[in-house]
């Protein structure tokens, strides 16, 4: 057991001095993760990120084992186990999308005029 853990706890202590002399530089968020990273599609990336976490968030609430998601879904239990990590990168908007009816959900799409020059994409849950 390492000297600087007693009993379940971190000596902060030495933490406080390791981080003391480095400086931290922090930006406010644009409210995209993946426009501040600057990845191409970041609306996309964050409306997919988002479909994500609600099939999870289905998927836990029923208790459901990854196989067995997985025949509800109709893909296999290792892109299951991706999608439960938030990695949906291979998997379209509408194939998300089609994940969520399959789990005996509605999805809607509003489309509304904008007060912005571009228009946004979102999810409401």
């Amino acid at each position: 057991m390492s000297d600087c853990i007693e009993k379940g706890r971190i000596d902060t202590m030495r933490i406080t001095k390791r981080t003391q002399s480095k400086k931290i530089r922090a930006e406010k968020s644009s409210g995209n993760v993946f426009a501040d990273l600057g990845l191409p599609h970041p609306e996309q990336e964050l409306l997919k990120a988002r479909l994500t976490l609600q099939i999870y968030r289905l998927i836990k609430a029923r208790g459901l084992k990854q196989a067995e998601a997985g025949k509800i879904l109709g893909i296999k239990q290792p892109h299951v186990s991706a999608l439960m990590r938030n990695r949906s990168g291979s998997f379209s908007v509408e194939r998300l999308m089609e994940f969520l009816t399959a789990l005996g959900q509605d999805v809607e799409i509003t489309v509304t005029p904008t007060r912005k020059q571009h228009g946004e994409l979102s999810v409401v849950a």
